[in-house]
C-alpha cells in the first residue's frame, strides 16, 4: 500500500475505486478529486504499476490524498481487508463514493467443446469479478461503518445486454445479476439517506482494450463505433469520469437503484447499420 500522508485526523470525504489504476477507473479516480475533490483510496491488481504511481502523483497534485492498495479485488476476504486498511487512513463514515470499476471477465460460448467453453471455473471467477464483488465490498463498507452521509454507490454496465455479441453471454449475465444487486441494495440502503445506481456507457479506449486487440483491430473498432454512434465518434473515459463526478452531487440525489444511459444512442442505429451496411 502507498500512502502521500500520515493518517487523517479530519473529516475528509473519499473515494473508493476498485480498478483504480488505468483506463475508466483511473480517469474517475482523477475526476473525482478534482470535483468534487474527493481523496482517493484506489484498488488494483498491480497491472499496471507505472499507471497507478501516476495516478496516485495526479491526484497528490490537486491536493487530495491517495491510498494505491494492490489487491484482486474480487473475492470477499480482499473487500474486508481493503475496507479494514481504508478505515485505518480515513476513520469512519468517510466513503463518499464507491465504483465498482474491474472486469476479469472471460469470454467464449457455453456449448463449445472447444478451449473457449465456459465451464464453471471461469463462470464463477467472472461473476465474482463482475457481479459479486459489489455486494462484497457494500457488505464490508457498511459492517465498518464506512458509508458517509448521502453516500453513492455505483456499478458499472456496458450494452452487451441490447446487442448480444456472440461470444460474451458470460458477461452479459453476468452484468444482468450486478443490475440485481443495485436494485436492491438501493432499497436496503435508501432508507439510510444511501444511493445505488448502475452507469451503463459505450465502448471507450483503455489500455486493457489495447492489450487484447491488435492496431488494426482497434481501427476497425473506432470505424465501426464512428458509425454507430449518433456523435460519430466514440465516447472517451474523461466523458464517463465527468459524468460520475456529476452523480456523486447533491443535484443527482434522486437518483436510486436506476440504470443510467450513458451510451450516447450507441445502440439506436443497430437495425439500420444491418440492412444498410
Amino acid at each position: 500500500m502507498s500512502e502521500t500522508e500520515g493518517r487523517d485526523t479530519t473529516r475528509r470525504q473519499w473515494a473508493l475505486i476498485l480498478g483504480a489504476s488505468s483506463g475508466t477507473g483511473a480517469g474517475i479516480a482523477w475526476e473525482v478529486a478534482r470535483r468534487p475533490g474527493l481523496d482517493v483510496f484506489g484498488v488494483h491488481r498491480g497491472r499496471y504499476a507505472d499507471a497507478a504511481t501516476r495516478l496516485e502523483q495526479q491526484v497528490r497534485e490537486v491536493g487530495r490524498r491517495a491510498v494505491l492498495w494492490q489487491a484482486d479485488a474480487s473475492t470477499p476476504e480482499a473487500a474486508e481487508a481493503g475496507v479494514e486498511a481504508l478505515r485505518e487512513v480515513a476513520g469512519p463514515g468517510s466513503v463518499k463514493l464507491f465504483v465498482h470499476s474491474i472486469a476479469g471477465a472471460s469470454v467464449g460460448h457455453f456449448l463449445s467443446e472447444g478451449e473457449d467453453r465456459l465451464h464453471a471455473k471461469r463462470m464463477r471467477r467472472t461473476f465474482d469479478a463482475m457481479a459479486h464483488s459489489f455486494v462484497y465490498w457494500a457488505q464490508a463498507l457498511v459492517a465498518r461503518d464506512m458509508l458517509a452521509p448521502g453516500a453513492r454507490l455505483l456499478g458499472l454496465q456496458n450494452p452487451l445486454d441490447d446487442t448480444h455479441l456472440s461470444n460474451t453471454g458470460l458477461i452479459s449475465a453476468s452484468k444482468a445479476a450486478l443490475e440485481m444487486y443495485v436494485r436492491y441494495l438501493a432499497m436496503e440502503l435508501g432508507p439510510r439517506g444511501h444511493r445505488v445506481n448502475l452507469l451503463k456507457f459505450g465502448t471507450v479506449m483503455t489500455p486493457a482494450l489495447k492489450h487484447v486487440y491488435s492496431p488494426e483491430a482497434l481501427e476497425r473498432l473506432e470505424a465501426a463505433h464512428s458509425r454507430m454512434n449518433p456523435a460519430g465518434r466514440m465516447c472517451t473515459v474523461e466523458e464517463v469520469a465527468r459524468f460520475v463526478g456529476v452523480l456523486t452531487g447533491d443535484d443527482a440525489g434522486w437518483f436510486n437503484g436506476a440504470t443510467i444511459d450513458f451510451t450516447g444512442g450507441m445502440t439506436l442505429r443497430l437495425l439500420d447499420l444491418v440492412l444498410n451496411p
